[in-house]
């Protein structure tokens, strides 16, 4: 299997049951209180795909993505990594409850992750996939493979 094809380049919350996190590699968090939006890149796995016959090891479908949270608010970080690194166990969606107008429902998003956790409550969120998956041994890119950190909301073709 040399490519993955994907099923759409933004995901958002109506994909959230269809969605995994497991595993993701999170790279930097940053908060837009202009736009009151709060941004995770990270490192998606799309797939998981078992061990050929005789072999041991799995091996990963993984993109670089941007998670954009709307309309953010109560947002509360709580991280301790010896090594610098903020893998993901789980992204949970909890605490349905309407906006001040009635007008949204929005929800308690939770990363219970290895180091910690994070969780805000926000009306919902819009994963933009950067680059194609790249099959591989590891969970994770390295920095070039992911052509650096960042926070863009598209498709990066070059």
């Amino acid at each position: 299997m040399d490519t993955f094809e994907l099923e759409k380049l933004i995901w958002d919350e109506s994909d959230f049951e269809n969605m995994g996190w497991h595993d993701s590699q999170i790279w930097s968090l940053f908060a837009n209180p202009d736009a009151f939006e709060f941004l995770v890149d990270l490192d998606y796995i799309f797939k998981w795909v078992c061990p050929p016959e005789g072999e041991k090891y799995f091996q990963f479908w993984v993109a670089p993505a941007t998670m954009v949270f709307e309309n953010v608010h109560d947002i509360k970080i709580q991280l301790a990594s010896e090594q610098g690194t903020i893998e993901v166990a789980d992204l949970l969606r909890e605490e349905p409850s309407l906006v001040p107008n009635g007008r949204f429902t929005q929800y308690r998003y939770r990363f219970e992750c290895q180091e910690g956790k994070i969780s805000l409550m926000a009306t919902g969120y819009k994963m933009f996939v950067r680059r194609r998956p790249i099959l591989q041994r590891r969970q994770g890119l390295s920095l070039t493979e992911r052509k650096g950190v960042g926070f863009a909301r598209g498709l990066d073709v070059a």
